[in-house]
Formats: C-alpha cells, structure tokens, sequence
C-alpha cells in the first residue's frame, strides 16, 4: 500500500509539522510514503515539490489572484478566508507516483481547488488542522455557526449579503464533495464535535486520532542549562508565550495576554518574572507589561524550541479558538506545565488541575490568577510538569499515533477492494 500526502508546506506552521512528522513516522515503520507540498521552506528534504524559482513565482501569483475576491469585502481576512477558487494541476502531478491512498492535511494558498478532490478517484483520508473543510471559506469561525446549515453573510468577511463568496464556496464544496470517498480524521475531539454538526460532513465517517511528536527530541531539559544557552536570567520566573505571528494574528490572543501580565505584574511579580516571547520580533513601540518582555523572534530551530521550552517555568496560550495547538504539546512533553482558555481542542491536553490549568474563556483576569497560583507553588508546578510529560507519553508519541494511522489505511484499503 502506498500512501501520497498533501499539504501546501513541508515545514512552516502545526499543519505542516504534523503532516511532516507523520510522514517521517511511517517511513520509519516500513509504510511506502511520499509528502506532496506546493511550497518547500524547511528541512523535509524527502518532500516533493517543483521548487525552481518560476514554477514558486507562478504560485504565489496565484495565490494572490485567488484572494482578490476576499480582498472585496470589509474585514480582508486575508489569513482567515482561503476561496481555493483557480485550478490545480493535482490529477496530473499525482498520477505518475501511483499512489493507493491521499492522504491530505491543509490545502490553502491556492493549493487545491474545491472541485479538485473529486478528480482524484481514490480513497481520501482527510486531516482537518481547522474548520476550512466543513466552512465557506474561514479557517477560523469564532463563534460564528453558519456552517450547520450553509454559510452566507459571514462574519468573518464582514458581510452583510446572504449569497456572498462564503454562501458560493458552501455550495462548490456541498456540489463536488457528496460521493467523494472520504474518511474524516480530527486531532482533537472538539473539532470531530464541530464536523460531525456541520451540512457538509455530518454524513461521512468522522475519527479522531491526534497530532503525534517525537518524545525523544521533545523532552525534559536541563533549565539552568537551557537558560546560560540562551543568555536569560537564572534568578527570575519565565513566562513563556509563543506561536507563528504570535503577536499580530488575533486568533492567538496577544490582546487578551497583555492585561493579564499587566495585572500579574501589579501584583507582585513585576520584579520576579519576566515574559517571553517567540514568533514575533520586538516592535518599534513595544507595550509595557509592568516586567521585562524579551521578544526571540521566529524560531525555526526544534532544537532551539526545545531549549526554550525547558528555560521557561510555565508556557501560557491565549488563543481564542484552537484545533490542537502544537505548542501546548511541545511544551508539555518537555516537562512544561501550561495555562490556557477552556477553548476549542485545548482541553484534549490540559486537564484542569492536573497537567496545568484552564481559565475562563477570555477572561484576562482569570487567566492571570492561574499564571499568579502556577508561579507561586513550585511544588504544584513541578508535579504537573511530571503529570503532563506522562500524559505525552502515553497518547501523544508520533509512534503511537503513526500505528492508529497504520490500522485505519488498512482498514481503508480493505474496504475499498470489497467494493471492487
């Protein structure tokens, strides 16, 4: 049995990681696997992809194209709307590599057409990384939950208009996707609970299998270590607070953390903890915290990623809605207790009390007196640190996630040869 995946990148957000990270893993345990990417930034060198400089010029010509008709409308969720409306040469560069079985994971910037996916004529098994799949359009839907019945007027494009872009892309996909033969997979219970409510997806077969990690890159570090390797100090509290564009998406929730610090910082904690941050470099008008903020930028490094997870005393995750956010995992599985909003797939990780603790959906306020409780026990802290390595350890290895895999391509793969 061979496997194809899909994603639009090999190495650059959680998608990309998970989709690499399972390709990896079922190459090691024999599986014959290839990882299709539309774009190559990291160093999945086993990933294929025509990346000579006018075939990346072309796409990302169409990629902007594709996002003029978002541009039309109020809000420009450039980052949040994705129409997947200009064709794709998929069928053709998939058919020489014969593959049994897609395996798709994120389809964005103008990766593949809605249409698309019918053309391919095998067995699907799609990894949902958010709500794109089920939506009009939005990755993102906040709170909005149009999707149950069909999209139109859509909040996030700030329309007003039931038959807008959002309503047109519900219908392409509701048209072209009804006898595609397609298994459903999501990381997180919650997102599976959002798909199987959906007009789209409420009748297909629904799994959830999560994202898996290496545990043995992944794991417990030296912290005086760590922070002389990295110049922090050693005498102070490290908050930890980091994503892709961590302080310029909204969905992570930058907004919602900086009351917070503010108020821990009044509280006492203003000379004895200091904040970092990664994803974002320092702005040319940084806010106060009341502490020192130390902004590390992008880092692309696992290993340097390891290391400042283990320099950090506790890692919080503002976000607004999340699927199964990859750096509360890295984080715990390198012995890092986290604190977070009672949202989305997050409680997939975090068991109150046990593993870290979950604030009040956006409230700031409440989200600083579980930073505050975190930062004041040292005995608490260090007993979760040690629940939610075990905890990684037990549902979250990229082995064991690799074999769930494993077993549901077999059973597709059986399942198809019955029809035939």
């Amino acid at each position: 049995m061979k496997i194809l995946m899909l994603n639009t990148f090999d190495d650059l957000g959680g998608a990309a990681k998970a989709a690499s990270r399972l390709h990896k893993g079922l190459r090691s345990l024999g599986v014959e696997t290839d990882l299709l990417v539309q774009f190559k930034y990291g160093k999945e060198n086993e990933a294929i992809c025509d990346d000579t400089p006018l075939t990346k010029m072309v796409r990302r010509l169409k990629g902007y194209m594709g996002m003029l008709p978002v541009r039309m409308y109020p809000n420009r969720p450039e980052n949040n709307f994705s129409p997947a409306l200009l064709p794709d040469s998929l069928p053709a560069t998939i058919a020489p590599l014969q593959p049994d079985l897609l395996h798709l994971h994120w389809l964005g910037a103008g990766f593949c057409q809605v249409e698309t996916l019918a053309r391919f004529k095998k067995p699907l098994v799609w990894t949902l990384h958010d709500s794109w799949a089920f939506t009009g359009g939005c990755h993102v839907p906040f709170a909005c939950k149009k999707y149950q019945q069909q999209c139109g007027a859509c909040p996030v494009l700030g329309s007003s208009r039931e038959r807008d872009l959002s309503r047109w892309i519900w219908q392409r996909k509701n048209k072209s996707w009804r006898n595609l033969n397609l298994t459903v997979v999501t990381p997180s219970h919650w997102l599976a609970g959002c798909a199987g409510v959906s007009a789209l997806f409420r009748n297909a077969r629904i799994e959830v299998i999560p994202n898996g990690l290496d545990l043995n890159l992944f794991k417990p570090t030296d912290k005086q270590l760590a922070r002389r390797l990295l110049s922090l100090p050693q005498d102070k509290k490290l908050i930890l607070f980091g994503a892709m564009d961590s302080t310029s998406d909204p969905n992570k929730g930058f907004h919602l953390l900086l009351p917070a610090i503010t108020r821990l910082a009044s509280s006492g904690f203003g000379d004895t903890a200091e904040l970092l941050i990664f994803g974002a470099d320092r702005p040319a008008s940084p806010p106060s915290f009341g502490m020192k903020a130390h902004y590390l930028g992008q880092i692309n490094d696992d290993s340097r990623l390891v290391l400042l997870y283990a320099a950090a005393d506790l890692f919080v995750s503002p976000s607004i809605l999340e699927n199964l956010p990859n750096t509360i995992m890295e984080a715990m599985s390198c012995k890092i207790p986290c604190i977070a909003f009672a949202q989305g797939g997050v409680e997939d990780l975090i068991s109150h009390g046990q593993t870290g603790f979950l604030a009040e959906a956006y409230q700031s306020d409440d989200l600083a007196v579980w930073i505050s409780r975190l930062l004041a026990n040292d005995e608490t802290r260090l007993a979760m640190a040690h629940r939610a390595r075990q905890m990684m350890e037990t549902k979250f290895s990229i082995e064991h996630v690799t074999r769930r895999y494993i077993a549901l391509y077999r059973e597709i793969a059986m399942r198809s040869r019955r029809r035939q």
